[in-house]
């Protein structure tokens, strides 16, 4: 079994690790534990607490969005990715596999990838449905739904549903989806899923 330790961004990822991610990689050999930052998410802190881990874990990687960094010095969650693993080739233990993941643009876009998955949240508008609907139909994926402080996933979600709670919400929107439909609608997550499925294979 490899021992997997993913830095995320807060407890919607803490969540989403445990919950759903984590289950489905215990079938292909892969342990992996979730530590949050709890927001504050900047270059120097996740390179240092993905260092850190990599003295614990046979590998490391992270779950934190591209809306929400701090201090993010490049324009696309590739570059900024390839930042971070720089940084980490020089200060992560030899040997360990150790790679940053970015999701585009948070991780409420997920949610996108089926939006009737948000009829199971009790009290909601009831045409919450249909009008997340609309805004996803305007995306080509649910990862392009764009980064402003007024448009960003969770800010859309928030706006035809004040009252959404996003740990309680995320996890229910999430399990109802499935981790099958959200990486079929996902390319970047789906790509990265598999590269952690990857690591008990070729451990």
């Amino acid at each position: 079994m490899i021992r997997l330790g993913i830095v995320v961004e807060g407890a919607t990822e803490e969540m989403f690790v445990q919950s759903i991610l984590g289950p489905h990689l215990r079938d292909f050999q892969v342990d992996a534990k979730a530590s949050s930052l709890n927001g504050g998410v900047s270059l120097s802190r996740i390179v240092k607490e993905m260092a850190k881990f990599s003295h614990s874990f046979d590998a490391v990687t992270s779950l934190i969005d591209f809306y929400g960094f701090q201090d993010r010095p490049d324009a696309t969650a590739d570059a900024l990715q390839a930042r971070i693993d720089g940084e980490l080739a020089r200060r992560a233990k030899a040997g360990a596999h150790v790679f940053s993941y970015v999701q585009m643009h948070e991780f409420e876009a997920l949610l996108f990838a089926d939006v009737s998955g948000f009829s199971v949240i009790a009290g909601a508008p009831t045409n919450l449905v249909a009008r997340l609907r609309s805004i996803r139909a305007q995306f080509p994926t649910p990862e392009d739904i764009n980064d402003s402080p007024s448009t960003a996933p969770g800010k859309r979600i928030e706006g035809e549903h004040p009252g959404y709670k996003k740990v309680a919400g995320g996890r229910a929107v999430a399990e109802e989806i499935g981790l099958a439909g959200i990486r079929a609608e996902c390319p970047r997550f789906d790509a990265w899923v598999a590269r952690l499925e990857a690591l008990g294979e070729a451990g």
